[in-house]
């Protein structure tokens, strides 16, 4: 009787080097959120100086 099943182990350990590479993607990808916010914070405190 010959075995149909497909060993998951090559997808999973695919997965798992995939896995392991997106953190270094996804926390540069928030760099410019950041400097964003940033600028956005400055520019708000700068307008309520100047109206006070």
């Amino acid at each position: 009787m010959p075995d149909n099943q497909v060993d998951p182990s090559g997808n999973t350990e695919a997965f798992r080097a995939f896995s392991r590479t997106k953190p270094d993607d996804a926390a540069s990808s928030k760099m410019p959120y950041l400097v964003g916010g940033a600028v956005a914070v400055l520019v708000i405190a700068l307008l309520a100086w100047l109206v006070l």
